[in-house]
């Protein structure tokens, strides 16, 4: 138990002393990406106002859909919501996909030289979340566009997001270990983050799920994390705070949990690579 506490401490240790190293790394990861492309980077603006446009075509025209407690009738605002939504669950989704292979795809750093592995999901973190503050701007000019000015609530997005952040991270380092010595780990993680998706309130309220199937829903670690999410973006009822702090507890624990089966795995790395 008391080296369990001592967890926490490593993990903030472990960030500040490699904070040079994650920083460069989450730049050559983001331009990476879209190195050799004629935009470049304004491909990560231009993805996400896509995907709005779609999104808000598809389901307030086609669909004609309205969100359950929406405030108005205006046919954007169902994309809007489910748009705050995928968001939420596409930092989620990028770095879960990615953990098993973080170990595999970097071998080298393994058998050659001197590499802090356990900074790898941060690395991965920073990129996804790099790509939700592009989204994230993507929504607040649509919404000022539509509705005008949001309410200062959203100025709460972020710390809603720490135990998302905090949650993926410590799934992310035991998902890491695991996929180098379980090969068939990323092909089942695909499909459960693509379960995952419609199985949390994206694109449907709770309120609209028959209340004997409601308890799955609540089971979900995403539903809570959008749920407030959305109350903060749309100024709708606010923080519930004992809801929150029951998301950061969890958080911290995966996080330390999922940080101590790491450290305590990584020594076999070499011998399976």
């Amino acid at each position: 138990m008391q080296q369990f506490a001592l967890y926490p401490q490593e993990i903030i240790a472990s960030l500040w002393r490699n904070r040079y190293l994650i920083k460069k790394s989450i730049q050559r990861e983001v331009l990476g990406r879209y190195r050799g492309s004629v935009l470049g980077v304004l491909w990560s603006f231009f993805h996400p106002l896509f995907m709005l446009a779609v999104y808000t075509f598809v389901f307030s025209v086609v669909f004609k859909a309205r969100w359950p407690s929406a405030a108005s009738d205006s046919k954007v605002e169902f994309a809007m919501v489910l748009f705050s939504g995928l968001m939420v669950y596409a930092v989620f989704a990028e770095c879960i996909n990615r953990a098993p292979g973080l170990i595999l795809a970097n071998p080298s750093y393994v058998k050659k030289v001197v590499y802090p592995l356990e900074i790898l999901p941060w690395i991965s973190l920073g990129s996804a979340t790099f790509h939700l503050g592009i989204s994230f701007l993507v929504w607040i000019l649509a919404y000022m566009v539509f509705f005008g000015l949001p309410s200062a609530s959203i100025l709460l997005f972020p710390i809603v997001l720490i135990p998302l952040f905090l949650f993926t991270v410590g799934l992310s380092w035991w998902l890491a270990s695991l996929g180098v010595y379980l090969r068939d780990v990323a092909q089942l993680v695909g499909i459960l983050t693509t379960a995952l998706m419609f199985l949390s309130p994206i694109f449907y309220a709770i309120s609209s799920v028959p209340e004997n199937f409601r308890f799955i829903m609540h089971l979900n670690p995403l539903t809570p994390i959008i749920e407030q999410a959305r109350a903060v973006l749309f100024g709708k009822g606010g923080l519930d705070m004992l809801l929150l702090l029951y998301c950061y507890a969890i958080s911290i624990v995966v996080s330390c949990l999922g940080f101590a089966w790491f450290q305590k795995t990584r020594k076999g790395f070499a011998d399976v690579l």
